[in-house]
């Protein structure tokens, strides 16, 4: 590749914005977590509100950025439980194809 357009790549990935067409997503079910001391917590409060429905948004208390990657007792089980168990029970099992 020439210098040319390695200059447009690394353009249109710093232009790159991954909230811009979030909307489309739906009607997938999306759960968005995220910490309440988390310093991006208003990236997942934009992504929650441009986001369509079928949608949930859930706060971990007290859990920064990166705790929900390893912390394990912050990782709210329970709520994804829930949360999958309810969206992919919705879908055709393999019987039914």
């Amino acid at each position: 590749a020439d210098d040319a357009s390695d200059a447009k790549q690394q353009h249109q990935v710093m232009n790159f914005y991954p909230f811009n067409d979030i909307e489309t997503i739906s009607p997938r079910p999306m759960l968005f977590i995220a910490g309440t001391e988390a310093h991006s917590r208003e990236f997942s409060e934009d992504a929650y509100k441009r986001s369509a429905e079928p949608k949930e948004l859930h706060w971990v208390r007290g859990a920064g950025h990166v705790d929900l990657y390893d912390r394990v007792r912050l990782i709210p089980w329970a709520k994804l439980t829930v949360f999958f168990s309810h969206h992919l029970g919705q879908r055709a099992t393999p019987a039914d194809n």
